[in-house]
């Protein structure tokens, strides 16, 4: 088994092979979107990187199953400018682009604002020390991303539907050879919102995202990240996933998924 997501592919420097630690649990041959959306962070990351400057929002659209196949990642700056830009990066299989990320890079203030402490973030959740042993996550693949991560739930289990509060960490590097990054970390977790808060059986319905959107007010500390999730699904067949991101300091963001929700 590979001990990490993705191995750097030594002919090609955008390019990428997967593992199947990647692997999700709608389809043996596909991945999880974490992996490929923490990939995109990864790239986007080295995109042109300038001092003083930070990833504020990352949006990704999901163009069609990723395979657990060698992936092209390539990221440009789009929208340059002197306080914020934009970032456009590309995910790739042979048979074309799976996934997009677009990203807006802010300059930080310097020095910081002066804001009313009544007006900060605040709100911790319970730590991962706090959650119970976790459920059996819902899927008949022997490996794969629920393998390799750790995830502790302080509220709700996949054998509870409804609203959780659930703790995620990585067990594996994204890309062999490297440390995840804050943001890395943050898109991999934040893509198990609908997850977590699954309303739905798991053996009839399927409930796959078509986009992910994660917006980081401040960067998480830590390997944990927290997701407080809620899912509104329909019964027209379109559903929102919707977490509250934290780490043990307290707030970071806020992570969405639009649903795509029918029998399997």
């Amino acid at each position: 088994m590979s001990d990490a997501f993705y191995l750097p592919d030594p002919d090609r420097p955008d390019r990428y092979l997967s593992t199947e630690l990647t692997r999700g649990p709608w389809s043996p041959d596909a991945q999880h979107a974490g992996p490929p959306s923490a990939l995109l962070a990864h790239a986007i990351e080295r995109c042109s990187p300038r001092e003083g400057f930070q990833v504020g929002r990352v949006a990704v659209e999901i163009l069609g199953p990723v395979p657990l196949a060698p992936l092209t990642v390539r990221a440009e700056v789009v929208r340059p400018g002197r306080s914020v830009e934009l970032i456009r990066a590309t995910l790739s299989a042979d048979r074309g682009p799976v996934m997009t990320a677009n990203a807006w890079r802010f300059k930080l203030a310097e020095p910081e604002v002066e804001l009313p402490e009544a007006f900060l973030p605040t709100g911790a959740r319970p730590g991962p020390e706090h959650a119970a042993e976790p459920a059996p996550f819902p899927s008949s693949q022997p490996v794969g991303f629920h393998t390799a991560i750790e995830y502790r739930f302080v509220t709700g289990s996949f054998d509870e539907p409804g609203p959780a509060i659930c703790w995620i960490r990585l067990k594996h590097p994204v890309v062999a050879g490297t440390e995840p990054s804050p943001l890395e970390r943050t898109m991999a977790a934040a893509d198990s919102g609908n997850g977590v808060s699954a309303v739905l059986d798991w053996n009839r319905y399927l409930f796959i995202n078509t986009d992910l959107t994660v917006t980081l007010h401040r960067q998480p500390v830590g390997e944990w990240v927290c997701l407080d999730a809620a899912t509104y699904p329909q019964p027209h067949g379109i559903g929102l996933a919707e977490s509250a991101l934290f780490d043990e300091h307290g707030p970071l963001g806020r992570g969405t998924q639009t649903l795509l929700i029918g029998p399997r």
